[in-house]
């Protein structure tokens, strides 16, 4: 399963809260053999921004070793919003 986590993030507070999110993707993709991405829309709109962090092909547990990371990290004091997470999966070849 991938999964992809977006939230908004207000200009002002998008240099703090960087540090943290590469910090905690760090983390966990030592801890769990993922390749983790961090992205953005091009454009903001009246000061915020739109973040997606990335997690393809995460084990099973991933999902609440990240809700406790982010815990961890403090992330909800610099988001604008909650964060929404979206799971997708790989359609299989037809044979």
């Amino acid at each position: 399963m991938d999964l992809y986590v977006y939230y908004r993030v207000r200009d002002e507070d998008a240099g703090a809260l960087l540090p943290r999110v590469r910090a905690l993707q760090e983390q966990l993709g030592a801890a769990h053999g993922v390749a983790p991405q961090l992205k953005r829309r091009p454009q903001g709109a009246d000061g915020v921004q739109t973040w997606m962090e990335v997690y393809p092909a995460t084990p099973s547990g991933f999902t609440e070793a990240l809700a406790q990371a982010v815990g961890a990290a403090d992330l909800g004091t610099l988001i604008a919003g909650p964060r929404h997470t979206e799971v997708f999966q790989d359609i299989p070849s037809c044979a």
